[in-house]
Formats: C-alpha cells, structure tokens, sequence
C-alpha cells in the first residue's frame, strides 16, 4: 500500500472513533477503546502494514505452535499490564524483545511461510 494511500485508510479509522497509536514509513497502529482512565468492554487494534511484513503472523504462529512460550508471553503481558495499565506505549516497548526473539525464531523455522 501506498504511504499516503496507507494515511488515508488510517484518516478514514480516525474519523470512525480509532485513534493513531503509532506511526512510521512502514506501519500504522490504531485503537479504538482505550483511555487515560479506563478502557471500553470491547477494544479493537487495527495494523495497517505494506504486503509482505507478516511478523504478527509468524509470533501468532509460533506461540501457537509452542505452549511454553505462549504461556510465557501470557505471563509477561499480565506482569505488564499491571505496570502501565495506562501507558500503552510503555507496556509496548516492554514486551518488544520477547516477541522480536520469538517472531525471528518462527520465520527462521516456518521459512517464507507468507
């Protein structure tokens, strides 16, 4: 997808109540249920990415497919959501090196899968 092609479908999100949570050349995160004091019963996540960048499924994949880290990647989620309940971003960054590792690992054993 085009960047501004990209802009366009996240402008078109934001005009339907999700907000821009990340931005790059490449990526675009969106949410929509979250807020400084609370967060909806139901909270959406929308990844706009360029065909090709397939990491999410290759992580999905891969704790899928090995319970251990899965149930690692429950244990560190639930620890973080406890440390920024509010600070998304923080709480992001934290689970960052956990889910490069496992997302390298699967692409190395799941090949060009996607």
């Amino acid at each position: 997808m085009h960047q501004l092609l990209m802009r366009s479908r996240a402008a078109t999100l934001e005009q339907n109540g999700f907000m821009l949570m990340s931005a790059a050349a490449e990526r675009m995160s969106l949410n929509r249920g979250y807020t400084e004091e609370e967060f909806a019963k139901k909270v959406f996540h929308v990844h706009l990415r360029y065909a090709g960048d397939n990491d999410e499924l290759y992580f999905r994949d891969y704790l899928n497919d090995h319970l251990q880290a899965a149930k690692d990647y429950e244990a560190l989620k639930l620890q973080l959501w406890k440390q920024f309940e509010h600070d998304r971003d923080a709480y992001t960054d934290a689970k960052t090196g956990f889910v490069k590792k496992w997302t390298s690992e699967a692409k190395k054993l799941y090949g060009r899968r996607y």
